[in-house]
């Protein structure tokens, strides 16, 4: 069997982490296991899932600028007590320089860089993350990316694997009757919803999607937008909300187990991102026959089906509301949506057999 370290920041239920669930459970676990180094010291959401899997999961240092030196002293020695790992699987796009740099110097042959972004967040470590970033180069053996737009973001010019966010179609297909319950179980009843699901982060632009509901609310005053996660921006993201007095007409319902079935009781998912590799949820949502709305730094690659429409962010905010009303007006949600691209099961396939014939070099 190969044991696979894939390097995390944690393991709560986002975009990238549910992704790796999927290939996860659909992998061959009696050939190919998968282990999980996170970076943070609490437990996450699916780690009680992981460890019923196999799966083992270890806890270094956050990356920040002072604990550098801690976290190379506490990679050395994982390295050194785990000489089982030949594969090192890095998720942290230009933080992945780290966990590569430490199995470089412990001499794991095969380390692999994941992009599955097309930006790096604006925070203190700004600077440092672009370092990084032309920094992997010389510690990643392999580069694999979500998409072409994600690859050529951060490996620029070198060759790359693309791994789709692959997921399991049969989860998400709409059913009128999980529709109705759903939408009974939230207390919605003949509203427009409109859907986020994301990350409270800098890249998922909440602050633009709230400004463009609250004109959405002028056309439409019987709307709902639900919201679906958590993270570091969610109390300016209530402030805003209070600021704009839409209180009423914003559900905030934190990170959920029931997203495919929340797919079900939106009428259009709003993602007004400031990048984006592949993102997941847009997938998901697609399969789920779910009107889409992307902005313009999505990219295109993510749309399959014929409910997908792209606006630029710098268009004014009534191009947006049409767009969402043009799209809530499309109500047949039982069209066959087929994409065999993003189906778990060949791409779960693919992966493995990645894994085996780099294990084998």
């Amino acid at each position: 069997m190969i044991r696979v370290l894939q390097c995390v920041n944690n393991m709560h239920r986002a975009g990238l982490e549910t992704m790796l669930m999927n290939y996860y459970h659909n992998i061959d676990r009696t050939r190919v296991q998968f282990d999980f180094l996170t970076h943070r010291e609490e437990r996450s959401d699916y780690d009680d899932e992981i460890e019923s899997l196999g799966g083992i999961i270890y806890r270094a240092p956050r990356l920040y600028p002072q604990n550098y030196s801690t976290y190379f002293r506490y990679m050395k020695d994982f390295f050194n007590e785990h000489p089982e790992y030949k594969i090192v699987h890095s998720h942290i796009d230009s933080m992945s320089y780290f966990p590569l740099l430490a199995a470089k110097k412990a001499g794991v042959p095969i380390r692999i860089a994941h992009s599955h972004s097309t930006g790096i967040d604006l925070d203190f470590k700004y600077p440092l993350k672009q370092c990084f970033r032309y920094g992997l180069r010389n510690v990643a053996t392999h580069s694999f990316a979500c998409g072409a737009e994600a690859g050529k973001f951060l490996f620029r010019g070198r060759e790359f694997k693309i791994i789709p966010n692959a997921v399991d179609a049969s989860s998400f297909l709409f059913n009128e009757t999980v529709r109705l319950q759903k939408r009974a179980e939230l207390g919605i009843s003949d509203q427009l919803v409109i859907g986020h699901v994301g990350r409270m982060t800098y890249p998922k632009n909440h602050e633009f999607l709230l400004c463009l509901f609250a004109e959405f609310l002028k056309i439409r005053p019987d709307s709902l937008l639900i919201l679906v996660g958590t993270g570091e921006k969610e109390q300016e993201i209530r402030n805003k909300v209070s600021e704009l007095k839409i209180e009423s007409s914003v559900r905030f319902l934190g990170n959920r187990s029931d997203v495919h079935e929340l797919y079900q009781a939106m009428d259009v998912l709003a993602l007004p991102s400031l990048f984006e590799g592949i993102p997941l949820v847009g997938i998901e949502a697609q399969f789920a026959n779910l009107p889409c709305l992307f902005s313009d730094r999505v990219p295109k690659e993510v749309c399959f089906s014929e409910s997908c429409r792209f606006v630029k962010l710098s268009d004014p905010l009534s191009i947006w509301v049409d767009n969402i009303l043009t799209l809530a007006s499309d109500t047949d949600r039982n069209k066959a949506v087929q994409c065999s691209s993003y189906d778990i099961k060949s791409a779960a396939d693919y992966l493995q057999t990645c894994y085996e014939e780099l294990a084998t070099q």
